[in-house]
């Protein structure tokens, strides 16, 4: 790294730090406008708002905005270069243009290094934050649609699975409760009760007007009671949807609750899988974006800044509609969500490669 190379990087992270706060105050502005009407609910002050909500939504607007800020800010910078004919005097001067690209790779790898470290630790915490305030201020509505949910089945070790009737997470309670437990092809135990709740006190599940069937080599065995206690490896936070449990998860949280939920033989986890990919292909977009972003802005046009940033804002959008297109298949699909993180970063590899070939040198 020499002098020329520090100049260009001090000014793209310069910018980019300029571009983050700039949005980001933009973005608390826009969000307070739409939300005034909850805050004066709630009752809080400004400086409890901030501390409650605003803390952990700073956090998530970085993290969702974070390879935007990263784009607009490498080409608005190499941008302003071109126009002062400084990349031509670099070029001119004897630099190959792979050299001319150098800080940009080194910026590329810190803001990827950055943004790797936050999404696995930092952002996830803020997202709690976040998500617990809107939960209690944002979405509230009637406790039980809220709570209520239809069936559960899933398995709750390694051959026993249950089954879980008009759950309703806010009384801890159901409706119907049934579990089987297997041998080899055959079921050989099998367990039905009319309700269930959450004994408080044992910690464990209590069920109402149980009837439990043993099948052994002697015949089947039935036995009745009008209460019976069971412990289903389950807890309540278990059974209950959370819509913000993705975000607030850190990565070894998250990592966690996968393993788990594959052993029960729960279904429907490409949610949780494509954002465990996210979080390390996120980073490689930043750095792809980075040279893409100084690919395009180093050629000197006659529209200027302007130009380059429409282009790289074109760029961007076709960037975010891929990206959700492939989450979108993979969570309502078949496809693998491995592929559904990656593939717009291959598709950008190749684009980027493209871009350089054909960049002036």
């Amino acid at each position: 790294m020499k002098k020329i190379d520090w100049y260009i990087l001090k000014k793209v992270l310069v910018t980019f730090f300029f571009c983050m706060i700039l949005f980001t105050m933009i973005a608390v502005a826009i969000d307070s406008s739409e939300h005034t009407e909850n805050f004066v609910k709630s009752g809080l002050s400004t400086k409890q708002i901030f501390i409650q909500y605003y803390v952990g939504f700073i956090p998530y607007i970085w993290g969702l905005l974070f390879p935007l800020f990263v784009f607009i800010s490498v080409i608005y910078t190499t941008s302003r270069l071109a126009m002062r004919s400084e990349i031509i005097a670099i070029l001119a001067g004897g630099t190959s243009y792979i050299r001319f690209l150098r800080p940009y790779f080194f910026g590329g790898i810190i803001l990827a290094s950055l943004l790797y470290i936050a999404s696995r630790e930092f952002i996830p915490k803020g997202n709690e934050i976040r998500s617990n305030f809107h939960v209690k201020y944002f979405d509230r509505q009637d406790l039980g649609q809220v709570g209520y949910k239809d069936t559960y089945y899933r398995r709750s070790d390694s051959n026993s699975y249950i089954g879980i009737k008009y759950y309703d997470s806010v009384n801890k309670t159901a409706g119907g409760f049934f579990m089987h437990r297997t041998k080899g092809n055959q079921v050989v135990y099998n367990l039905r009760a009319d309700a269930m709740k959450w004994d408080t006190a044992k910690r464990n599940w209590q069920l109402t007007n149980v009837i439990e069937r043993k099948v052994e080599a002697k015949g089947e065995t039935v036995n009745i009671f009008p209460t019976y206690n069971i412990d289903l490896h389950l807890k309540p936070g278990d059974l209950k949807y959370d819509y913000y449990l993705k975000d607030k998860l850190t990565t070894s949280q998250l990592l966690r609750i996968i393993r788990m939920e594959e052993e029960r033989g729960t279904e429907g986890l490409n949610t949780l899988k494509v954002e465990r990919y996210r979080r390390s292909a996120t980073p490689v977009s930043v750095f792809l974006l980075s040279i893409i972003g100084a690919i395009i802005a180093s050629r000197k046009t006659r529209g200027g800044s302007g130009l380059h940033i429409a282009i790289g804002l074109i760029i961007a959008a076709i960037f975010i509609l891929a990206d959700k297109f492939s989450s979108t298949f993979s969570v309502k699909g078949d496809f693998h969500p491995l592929f559904a993180a990656w593939v717009p970063n291959l598709f950008f590899t190749i684009v980027c490669w493209w871009l350089y070939r054909k960049a002036p040198k």
